[in-house]
């Protein structure tokens, strides 16, 4: 019985992680995030793979990214991008920007090719 009981609440858990990881996809499709970025491959911007690649377990990484998303820029994705900055998302907010950096960073990460 335990063991029944250990394999729902894991079984819900993994369910309600979906559903937040959906809802953070739905809220970057919504941003317009996948107009420029694709989970695997550059865009305009670079692949979220890559990003996950690069940034994963880096401390600090998550409130870095979420304000790059916030304010906009360019920086290190230059060589790949072609100078192109991201563009700002100000009607985000951090906690909204934190969460999409979470799915990013959730990716299988993918060493980005030479630019």
């Amino acid at each position: 019985m335990t063991a029944v009981l250990a394999l729902s609440a894991l079984a819900a858990a993994a369910i309600a992680h979906g559903a937040t990881m959906g809802q953070e996809r739905a809220q970057m499709t919504q941003a317009g995030c996948f107009t420029c970025h694709a989970v695997r491959t550059r865009k305009i911007g670079p692949a979220f793979s890559w990003v996950a690649y690069r940034y994963r377990g880096k401390p600090g990484a998550l409130t870095r990214l979420a304000r790059k998303v916030i304010t906009g820029g360019s920086g290190y994705w230059a060589p790949w991008t072609y100078n192109t900055p991201m563009i700002p998302h100000p009607g985000l907010s951090m906690p909204q920007a934190e969460g999409m950096v979470r799915w990013v960073l959730k990716q299988t990460p993918m060493k980005p090719p030479a630019p």
